[in-house]
Protein backbone atom coordinates (compact mmCIF):
# COMPACT_ATOMS: atom_id res chain seq x y z
CA UNK A 1 0.00 0.00 0.00
CA UNK A 2 1.60 3.63 -0.88
CA UNK A 3 0.28 6.95 -0.24
CA UNK A 4 -2.58 8.33 -3.01
CA UNK A 5 -3.28 4.46 -4.30
CA UNK A 6 -7.04 4.29 -4.92
CA UNK A 7 -8.82 1.15 -3.14
CA UNK A 8 -12.37 -0.45 -3.34
CA UNK A 9 -13.39 0.15 0.51
CA UNK A 10 -15.41 -1.86 2.11
CA UNK A 11 -16.02 -0.24 5.62
CA UNK A 12 -16.90 -2.81 8.30
CA UNK A 13 -21.08 -1.59 8.15
CA UNK A 14 -20.55 -2.11 4.49
CA UNK A 15 -23.43 -4.38 3.42
CA UNK A 16 -23.20 -7.45 0.66
CA UNK A 17 -24.67 -5.85 -2.39
CA UNK A 18 -23.58 -2.13 -1.84
CA UNK A 19 -21.47 -0.92 -4.50
CA UNK A 20 -17.88 -0.19 -2.25
CA UNK A 21 -16.10 3.15 -2.00
CA UNK A 22 -13.30 4.31 -3.88
CA UNK A 23 -10.70 5.64 -0.97
CA UNK A 24 -7.79 7.52 -1.93
CA UNK A 25 -4.71 6.36 0.83
CA UNK A 26 -3.44 9.97 2.39
CA UNK A 27 -1.29 8.33 5.17
CA UNK A 28 2.48 8.96 5.26
CA UNK A 29 4.28 5.99 3.58
CA UNK A 30 5.70 4.12 6.27
CA UNK A 31 2.64 4.05 8.09
CA UNK A 32 0.74 3.23 4.71
CA UNK A 33 3.40 0.33 3.69
CA UNK A 34 3.17 -1.13 7.58
CA UNK A 35 0.21 -0.27 9.63
CA UNK A 36 -2.94 -2.01 9.97
CA UNK A 37 -4.68 1.13 10.08
CA UNK A 38 -4.18 3.62 7.65
CA UNK A 39 -6.21 7.09 6.62
CA UNK A 40 -8.00 7.29 3.46
CA UNK A 41 -10.19 10.34 1.98
CA UNK A 42 -13.35 8.75 0.21
CA UNK A 43 -14.78 9.18 -3.33
CA UNK A 44 -18.37 9.09 -4.27
CA UNK A 45 -19.61 5.83 -5.99
CA UNK A 46 -21.18 7.47 -8.84
CA UNK A 47 -20.37 8.78 -11.40
CA UNK A 48 -19.93 13.01 -11.12
CA UNK A 49 -22.22 15.36 -12.69
CA UNK A 50 -21.20 18.09 -11.32
CA UNK A 51 -18.15 20.17 -11.03
CA UNK A 52 -16.24 19.46 -7.75
CA UNK A 53 -17.18 21.79 -4.74
CA UNK A 54 -14.41 23.61 -2.49
CA UNK A 55 -13.64 20.62 -0.94
CA UNK A 56 -13.26 17.99 -3.48
CA UNK A 57 -11.67 17.11 -6.41
CA UNK A 58 -12.24 15.47 -9.47
CA UNK A 59 -11.09 12.08 -10.25
CA UNK A 60 -11.10 9.86 -13.46
CA UNK A 61 -9.57 8.04 -15.81
CA UNK A 62 -6.56 9.22 -15.69
CA UNK A 63 -5.65 8.53 -11.64
CA UNK A 64 -7.68 4.95 -12.72
CA UNK A 65 -11.02 5.26 -12.29
CA UNK A 66 -13.50 3.82 -14.71
CA UNK A 67 -15.70 7.81 -14.78
CA UNK A 68 -15.31 10.74 -13.21
CA UNK A 69 -15.47 11.01 -9.89
CA UNK A 70 -15.55 13.27 -6.53
CA UNK A 71 -13.12 12.74 -3.46
CA UNK A 72 -14.09 14.32 -1.05
CA UNK A 73 -11.36 16.01 1.32
CA UNK A 74 -13.31 17.20 4.20
CA UNK A 75 -13.29 14.14 6.44
CA UNK A 76 -10.20 11.71 7.03
CA UNK A 77 -11.59 8.09 7.84
CA UNK A 78 -9.43 5.73 9.58
CA UNK A 79 -9.34 2.39 7.66
CA UNK A 80 -8.66 -0.76 8.48
CA UNK A 81 -6.11 -2.38 6.03
CA UNK A 82 -8.27 -5.56 5.65
CA UNK A 83 -11.45 -3.62 4.54
CA UNK A 84 -9.32 -1.86 1.60
CA UNK A 85 -9.97 -5.04 -0.86
CA UNK A 86 -8.32 -3.79 -4.85
CA UNK A 87 -6.50 -1.51 -5.88
CA UNK A 88 -7.82 0.63 -8.51
CA UNK A 89 -5.44 2.81 -9.58
CA UNK A 90 -3.08 5.71 -8.19
CA UNK A 91 -3.85 9.29 -8.32
CA UNK A 92 -1.40 11.33 -10.94
CA UNK A 93 1.31 13.59 -9.56
CA UNK A 94 -1.40 17.07 -10.23
CA UNK A 95 -4.27 15.77 -8.56
CA UNK A 96 -2.21 14.52 -5.20
CA UNK A 97 -0.88 18.25 -4.83
CA UNK A 98 -4.80 19.39 -5.44
CA UNK A 99 -5.60 16.33 -2.99
CA UNK A 100 -3.28 18.07 -0.33
CA UNK A 101 -4.13 21.53 -0.57
CA UNK A 102 -7.68 20.80 -0.29
CA UNK A 103 -7.71 18.56 2.75
CA UNK A 104 -5.35 21.71 4.53
CA UNK A 105 -8.22 24.32 3.03
CA UNK A 106 -11.25 22.34 4.30
CA UNK A 107 -9.59 21.65 7.95
CA UNK A 108 -8.73 25.40 7.85
CA UNK A 109 -5.03 24.21 8.55
CA UNK A 110 -3.74 26.83 6.38
CA UNK A 111 -4.64 29.05 8.93
CA UNK A 112 -1.87 27.77 11.72
CA UNK A 113 0.95 27.38 8.98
Amino acid sequence: MRPFDIYSYQPPDWKEGEYPYRAVIVSHRERAGRKDMVEVVICSTQRASRPPSEIEVLLDEADGLDWPTLCRCDLIYAARREDLKQVRGTVCRERQRQIATTIIAAHGWAAVL
